[in-house]
């Protein structure tokens, strides 16, 4: 996280409906700075694990349903070592019925569906949609964030800090293992490629299983139009490609560190000149910086068979996300 940045984002490209999610990490240090392990969906339901860095022995679970903030989701788990200086192991074990926060293979913390029941909005507030894995560093105590945002990260971030290597705040992630669950066995469909949500109430049982297809055509497209920007001359079963990238001119750092600055054109002796190319885009402010992969097992008495890729799709959301693959478990 460089001085006047708004940080990194890590996202998967594929969704999970359920499973065992794990990091092995570093945090990085410093006031108003946070380091983050969540899931997220499309409806903003999220599990979060994070980590301010002014309490190097501490970590925050929580968790939102449809992006509702309440503060009484919040608890704290005791690390058993500063965890920017050691290793450790996060796991986020996520079922229809119940939620569990675990680190270094120990349980801190449980919640049970059935004790989020809301009676006003008549809905259980607990995370039930499809996610993304996420992994971020970020930094919460810019001076221009609501000053409770500032108060929970520890104060104001200092862009001189000793915390600092190279002109960077940074954080290491070791390993993520993803071993996804089957999905509820009420769940809608049978296909093997998409989740579409049918309902804007979002609950688990408005969400079926499909063979829409889930690439888009170009970095303009979305869920609404998946062919928008394709290039006319792409044939079938072909490969879809953009040649620009909204908001950009090019790709790379360019002048001053500003990307899709292009106003020069130099090459480097002994290379060949290329024409201004796409840089990648991820959605819900993010790029996809890893893939699941097909190789993990069920667990916890949940089985893993065939494993779609996941997408929320339909009239009520629109995707921004280009997926990548099946996920073939």
């Amino acid at each position: 996280m460089a001085r006047g940045s708004v940080g990194t984002l890590l996202a998967s490209t594929h969704y999970v409906w359920y499973g065992k999610i794990s990091a092995r990490m570093k945090t990085s240090a410093g006031a108003g700075v946070v380091t983050a392990f969540i899931l997220l969906s499309d409806t903003k339901d999220e599990i979060d694990f994070e980590f301010v860095g002014t309490d190097l022995l501490t970590a925050q679970t929580n968790f939102y349903s449809l992006g509702i903030t309440n503060y009484d989701n919040g608890a704290n788990a005791t690390i058993s070592s500063d965890s920017m200086a050691n290793y450790h192991d996060y796991e986020i074990d996520w079922t229809p019925d119940q939620l569990t926060w675990s680190i270094d293979g120990k349980q801190v913390r449980t919640l049970k569906k059935s004790d989020t029941w809301n009676s006003t909005s008549n809905r259980f507030s607990y995370p039930q949609s499809p996610a993304r894995v996420q992994l971020s560093l970020w930094p919460a105590g810019l001076p221009t964030n609501p000053q409770g945002t500032i108060n929970w990260a520890g104060g104001e971030i200092s862009w001189n800090s000793p915390y600092m290597t190279n002109g960077y705040y940074y954080s290491q992630f070791d390993s993520v293992s993803i071993d996804c669950y089957d999905p509820p066995s009420d769940a809608k469909g049978n296909g093997k490629t998409s989740y579409k949500l049918t309902s804007k109430n979002a609950n688990e049982g408005d969400f079926e299983i499909t063979d829409d297809p889930t690439v888009l055509g170009s970095f303009l497209a979305s869920g609404l139009d998946m062919d928008l920007g394709a290039s006319a001359s792409v044939s079938a079963g072909a490969s879809k490609t953009a040649n620009t990238v909204p908001g950009m001119s090019g790709v790379g750092p360019g002048n001053d560190n500003h990307a899709g600055d292009s106003s020069s054109s130099s090459t480097a002796p002994g290379s060949q000149s290329t024409s201004s190319g796409s840089g990648g885009s991820g959605g819900s402010g993010g790029s996809g910086g890893f893939v699941q992969d097909g190789s993990s097992s069920g667990s916890s008495g949940a089985s893993s068979n065939v494993q779609p890729e996941h997408v929320l799709s339909g009239s009520l959301f629109a995707v921004v996300v280009a997926i990548i693959g099946l996920c073939i478990l």
